[in-house]
């Protein structure tokens, strides 16, 4: 099966298909990794070793995509923006904004944010076991809110098998989103891109894809992603 992955990321290649060769490639490694895992014939892990190193270098990360959301856009919910990313072979998942915290009511709407990712990955297609969260504290009486949301959502995950683990930095303000499969999202806004709904039961309150955007923009690379054989 990895094998034919590769042959099927080779061909995409070929072809210029360059993002969709770049996930069959990780796939197809990942697969062979497993098969070097399980083979006690040291000849043959000597030569599986080798086709992994000749694959790795063919998808050695040179690959970069940008998106430009414009103002007010819609169509750009999580799932759209993600889901050719966010593999089956996905188990970990490494989130890091400073603001999914709510310093005053109007922006509540970053916790719901961040719930509504984790939603998106427990869905799937991917298997997601652990996610991990680095963010800033909230200021003043805003923490103890802040950490009561986050403590909530931390339970209910582990209700789907998935363990979230939170920390904090004052001096974080890069935003970015990893996936173990070698894909990393940079987010000039990071999730919280969306405006504020005009009311609790105006269109797009619950659908993001119908919700308008804020201008940004979205950076997609794909970088090495080194196991141990």
């Amino acid at each position: 099966a990895g094998a034919e992955t590769v042959k099927r990321a080779v061909q995409l290649d070929v072809a210029s298909w360059f993002q969709e060769s770049l996930v069959c490639y990780q796939e197809g490694i990942d697969l062979l990794l497993q098969v070097v895992k399980a083979t006690t014939d040291e000849a043959k892990k000597q030569r599986y070793r080798q086709k992994i190193s000749e694959f790795t270098f063919l998808s050695d990360g040179k690959y970069h995509k940008q998106i430009r959301i414009e103002e007010n856009a819609t169509g750009f919910g999580y799932e759209k923006l993600f889901h050719e990313y966010l593999t089956e072979i996905v188990s970990e998942v490494w989130v890091e904004d400073p603001y999914i915290r709510q310093i005053h009511q109007a922006s509540r709407y970053l916790l719901y944010n961040f719930l509504r990712f984790c939603e998106m990955l427990v869905k799937g297609p991917c298997k997601v076991k652990r996610i991990h969260l680095l963010t800033s504290y909230d200021q003043g009486s805003g923490r103890s809110q802040q950490m009561a949301a986050l403590e909530e959502i931390k339970q209910s995950l582990s209700n789907y098998g998935v363990t979230l683990s939170i920390d904090f930095s004052s001096s974080i303000h890069d935003r970015e989103i990893r996936f173990n499969n070698g894909w990393m999202i940079k987010i000039g806004r990071g999730l919280d891109y969306f405006k504020k709904p005009q009311g609790h039961f105006s269109i797009g309150y619950c659908d993001f894809d119908l919700r308008p955007c804020h201008e940004t923009t979205v950076d997609i690379f794909h970088t090495k992603h080194t196991k141990k054989m």
